[in-house]
């Protein structure tokens, strides 16, 4: 009998540590994604990008930590082809944080198969090292950020970052191109209605991405 108490208590004790670490370790999310989607400074987004990691790298076991340092690296690169101008560039800059955020999220990936938002975050991934150089890599990247996004929408059809991210394709791509500012009011109207529906699974999971759509939104006559 008394093994049997001692066994209970044991029990109890391992419980409330691991309850006591899973809030611990959501209160930290919690507090670096509070504004997350409005952060676009390349201080701010560099910031982000060392504490995920730093919590990535305390928990081990959550690829949501890995998930958000792999997007922050891939917005604080996108921040630098921009800088370049419409056609993109500064591949000695977009190309190391492209590294970072891939070599981030096949950590994300090992812990979280088959996951939409991931193959979200690939997208960006490989739109990012296409903007390094747009003219000599379109050919390869391009089809890569396809595929990755029309794996994210058949993993998850509700996913509205999936539409935003090709509301905002359309959106940002010339005519002559293959781009449409009809069909990409079109997609972002239907990403915020996803969004009216779309439930994330906690306090931290991704649920980014509306701000974006109703930007690219104002911006069509």
């Amino acid at each position: 009998m008394k093994k049997f108490f001692l066994s209970v208590l044991v029990s109890i004790s391992v419980g409330a540590s691991f309850a006591q670490s899973n809030e611990k370790f959501v209160k930290a999310m919690e507090q670096k994604l509070s504004g997350f989607d409005s952060v676009r400074s390349t201080e701010g987004l560099q910031e982000l990008a060392n504490s995920f990691e730093r919590i990535a790298d305390a928990e081990k076991t959550q690829w949501l930590p890995y998930y958000y340092a792999a997007l922050s690296n891939v917005n604080l690169g996108f921040n630098h082809a921009i800088a370049a101008g419409p056609m993109g560039g500064n591949a000695d800059k977009v190309d190391p944080l492209a590294d970072k955020a891939e070599k981030l999220l096949n950590k994300a990936d090992e812990l979280s198969k088959d996951n939409s938002e991931i193959y979200v975050v690939k997208k960006l991934i490989a739109s990012l090292r296409m903007l390094g150089d747009v003219m000599n890599r379109y050919m390869t990247y391009g089809p890569i950020a396809t595929e990755a996004l029309t794996t994210a929408k058949k993993l998850n059809p509700e996913n509205p970052r999936v539409y935003v991210l090709e509301g905002s394709d359309q959106f940002n791509t010339p005519e002559e191109y293959g781009g449409n500012k009809a069909e990409a009011k079109r997609l972002l109207e239907e990403a915020l209605k996803k969004y009216e529906t779309f439930k994330p699974e906690s306090s931290i999971h991704p649920n980014w991405g509306m701000g974006q759509a109703k930007y690219f939104l104002s911006q069509i006559k």
